[in-house]
């Protein structure tokens, strides 16, 4: 018989007992390892049996086993004592306080997804990932952030294989009651409401969810609630799992809702109200339609105009592009947009203005498309990219909204992500370190002395930790085998899969076809060589989902599975189904290598290599994403890439052998060679000995930990974010907010009469003074510009000198600027500006001058995209 209603009870936990249901009720038990051993000790088994979730672990224990635990006191003083920890990290001041008054209040963090732990599946891959680790860290360092996401009754899909192979969904259904969240309710005990209204008369109604976060409130939106009609309700049924009208409608509720949600929280919890924003790729870009919706509201003491409004709105928005190809970016039909904002959603807020943020309007553009990382650009005075490398495609990608601007000058900089090291790093090193260093983390500056640590003892961790992590392969691809339809009987060959002394390879991520998930089957006979190498083996673990509707990455995972299931092979080389975070938590510290070969540059940052690093893992990576800025050449190694305009198919044939090249020639002899020089004595050449340790992998390992570990940690990425982001758009707001947003207002007119006057603007002739028939280093030289203004003033322009060393075609490089200063006015509008530049290099040498628009509230000279060249 099947139930016409589920729920789920809650436990009520005798008094002495009772910190467990806060403990258990706060997500910090996912990154602190001592509360995640207390209920591990309440009972291993039932634990295991609960799949590590305390709230299912606490529904699962009887009154009779509650009235035994209450009455053990050396446990109730441990709990005890982790609930005190637990309020204490939730009061204390943390590395932000000491920020004091120069920093914003509070920080709305907008994500579509957020991977914080596996009993919570609201993510799909890296940016759900990131979103969590940046919550986490916001939590540790103190940061006041409040995370804003959906809450989809699926989740994301759980991945099975079928016999031959073939990616299977199943999207088993969510009960929120039996999640660590809690209904954000009214006064009077009602669920609190957010409402959207939709063509035809009809409305989206969401509850609110919140989940605790260490420090950090996460609110979720449910639209699976009475009220809605089926369409609605299903609007939050799956992450991605819908297209047209239902994803849409998603990014409107996550946007606009999530200001609405935020603004009930403040209502009902006291807590200050952001002072910035911070837009997570553009399905939140909404967010920024529903703050302007609110100055320009009708019912304001002083309602605002459109343009002063989105002034008042992009000053204190913050936007992180993570996609590094424009086939990542949503976009919408213009007539989808009209017809969903013509319903009412923004009444005061005329759709024709809300169309031209998003609107393709330059070269290569479709004028019938809504951009949504356009609108999140336009709609955000400050943008970055997720690594260097990002930042400077993203600048070339997006370059058509700054015409007549060098790629460069682009005003999209970049903040390298980072991984919450709590989260990520192995117990094992943790334990370790703490009995070595006297410090669980490898932030602590403590960890430089892993230098001074015995190699064979590394070793020896590395090892360990490897063996957990085929235990879990064992178990984990027996359980996929029996999915698949295969007997008992057949299943005996995995309990002898992988081998703890053999060099482990991981693969782990999703599947679309630019990360090349079977780039290794380039060459099969030549890949299998390498798995069965008499003297240097290597194993390789591999997992990733691809999506629903993406056949060709489903393609891709059957191909290599195919290849696994070899019985030639299939004890050196597996794939895992179902990729998630309780799978990567044993699967990172457990390999020796971590391999990463996208096309470059097609990786924004890339961030599982890095949960690798922290964990002792050496990177085996193309230079893309994170690993283009910090591969040293001690930390692992980098796969070449064809760069000479070969075709794909040659691309990946070089790429593919430049991979197994350094397998063979360099990765698997480092890994098995165990000789040891001793080092040469006055009587003569040194001695080499045989230890069993591989020396010279050890000291790479060391001194990936002692520093690469820090710079990939997401408290640095955390702390980018509020130096170079968070603070600067915080002053900017606060400054646009003043005196009823007076700053605004008049930044908003002048911005108005700048575009409007701009197309007269020109420089009408440059000449020079002082350039000897021969020049030389350090001759001076006196430039003039003639510039016509039109109704602008000197003072609403800069007008520049830009120099360097001149190509063939005129290109400058090396560019250098100086700033013309008035010198006269000539009448009419007219003006001579002037100044000096140095001849700074020999060889070919060129100048041009620009006029920019300038004021205080720019946060770049590109920021307008105007610019009059000469």
């Amino acid at each position: 018989m099947k139930a016409i209603r589920r729920f789920t009870v809650r436990t009520v936990l005798p008094e002495s007992i009772a910190p467990l249901g806060k403990l258990a009720g706060n997500l910090r038990w996912s990154w602190h390892l001592p509360t995640t051993r207390l209920f591990r000790d309440l009972d291993p088994v039932a634990w295991e049996a609960s799949g590590q979730d305390p709230v299912a672990f606490l529904g699962s224990v009887t009154r009779e086993q509650l009235s035994q635990l209450a009455d053990n006191e050396r446990l109730v003083a441990r709990i005890a004592e982790l609930g005190s920890d637990l309020d204490r990290y939730l009061t204390e001041p943390r590395w932000y306080q000491s920020l004091g008054d120069d920093a914003p209040r509070s920080i709305a963090y907008f994500s579509p997804e957020y991977g914080i732990s596996a009993v919570l599946p609201q993510y799909s891959g890296g940016l759900g990932i990131l979103a969590g680790d940046h919550l986490k860290a916001a939590s540790d360092l103190g940061v006041p952030l409040i995370g804003v996401g959906l809450l989809y009754q699926a989740g994301y899909f759980k991945q099975s294989l079928s016999r031959d192979a073939w990616q299977q969904e199943t999207y088993p259904v969510l009960d929120p009651d039996g999640l660590p969240l809690t209904l954000l309710r009214e006064e009077d005990g009602s669920p609190a409401k957010v409402v959207l209204p939709l063509p035809a008369g009809r409305q989206l109604i969401a509850h609110i969810w919140r989940a605790d976060v260490g420090r950090v409130p996460l609110l979720l939106l449910d639209s699976n609630v009475a009220g809605n009609d089926e369409a609605a309700r299903n609007v939050t049924d799956r992450l991605y799992g819908g297209g047209g009208d239902q994803r849409l409608q998603q990014e409107l509720l996550l946007g606009m809702g999530g200001v609405k949600a935020l603004r009930i929280f403040e209502r009902l919890t006291g807590t200050p109200a952001p002072e910035v924003f911070h837009t997570n790729e553009g399905h939140a870009g909404f967010l920024g339609i529903e703050r302007i919706r609110e100055l320009m509201d009708p019912s304001n003491p002083s309602p605002m105009s459109w343009e002063e409004a989105l002034t008042a709105g992009r000053s204190c928005t913050v936007f992180t592009t993570h996609t590094p190809v424009p086939a990542g970016i949503d976009r919408f039909e213009k007539s989808q947009i009209e017809h969903f904002f013509d319903a009412g959603l923004a009444p005061s807020v005329p759709t024709a203005k809300i169309l031209t943020l998003g609107a393709e309007n330059y070269e290569g553009g479709d004028p019938n498309k809504f951009n949504m990382a356009v609108m999140g650009l336009r709609l955000a005075q400050r943008a970055n990219g997720v690594a260097k490398l990002h930042g400077v495609v993203s600048r070339g990608m997006f370059s058509g909204l700054w015409p007549g601007f060098d790629t460069s000058e682009v005003p999209i900089s970049s903040v390298t992500n980072g991984v919450h090291v709590p989260t990520w790093v192995d117990p094992l090193i943790a334990d370790f370190a703490r009995e070595r260093f006297g410090a669980e983390s490898v932030l602590d500056p403590q960890w430089s002395n892993v230098y001074d640590v015995e190699d064979s003892d590394i070793w020896a961790l590395r090892r360990r930790m490897r063996s957990n992590l085929i235990d879990d392969v064992r178990q984990r691809l027996r359980s996929s085998w029996k999915k698949r339809g295969a007997a008992d009987a057949e299943l005996a060959w995995t309990n002898n899969v992988l081998d703890p002394d053999i060099l482990t390879i991981g693969f782990a991520r999703r599947v679309p076809t630019y990360k090349r998930l079977t780039l290794m089957l380039r060459d099969p006979a030549r890949l299998k060589a390498l798995l069965l190498h008499p003297d240097n083996p290597i194993q390789l673990v591999i997992a990733g989902k691809s999506h629903p509707a993406d056949e060709q990455g489903k393609r891709m995972i059957q191909d290599l599975v195919r290849f696994t299931d070899d019985p030639e092979v299939r004890h050196r080389i597996v794939f895992l189904p179902n990729y998630d975070i309780a799978m990567a938590r044993t699967l990172f510290p457990g390999c020796d290598v971590w391999l990463n070969n996208p096309l470059r540059p097609l990786e924004a940052c890339g961030t599982s290599g890095m949960k690798s690093a922290i964990n002792g893992g050496l990177n085996l990576s193309v230079l893309d994403g994170w690993w283009d800025e910090m591969y040293d050449g001690d930390n692992g190694w980098a796969i070449p890439t064809a760069n000479n305009d070969a075709s794909p198919e040659e691309r990946d044939d070089i790429e593919a052998s430049a991979l197994y090249d350094l397998l063979e020639e360099q990765v698997a002899p480092r890994f098995y060679s165990t000789v040891r020089s001793e080092g040469a004595g006055a009587a003569g050449p040194s001695e080499l000995s045989h230890d069993g340790v591989p020396h010279q992998w050890v000291a790479m390992i060391k001194h990936t930990m002692a520093n690469l570990g820090p710079a990939v940690s997401a408290e640095r990425m955390l702390q980018d974010y509020v130096s170079h982001l968070y603070q600067p758009a915080w002053r900017a707001g606060r400054l646009a907010a003043e005196s009823d947003y007076t700053a605004a207002k008049h930044t908003a007119a002048w911005r108005s009469r700048i575009n409007d006057g701009w197309s007269a603007v020109q420089v009408e002739h440059v000449d020079s003074i002082g350039v000897a028939e021969d020049p030389q280093i350090g001759d001076s030289l006196i430039v003039n510009a003639y510039v016509s203004l039109g109704a602008l003033s000197p003072d609403d322009v800069a007008v520049e000198v830009a120099y360097g060393r001149a190509s063939e075609n005129d290109e400058l490089s090396e560019v250098a600027l100086a700033n013309l200063e008035v010198s006269e006015n000539l009448g009419a509008g007219r003006y001579l500006f002037s100044g000096s530049i140095t001849i700074d290099h020999s060889g070919s040498f060129g100048y041009t001058v620009r006029v920019l628009p300038k004021h205080v509230s720019l946060a770049s000279k590109s920021e307008l995209g105007l610019v009059a060249n000469a």
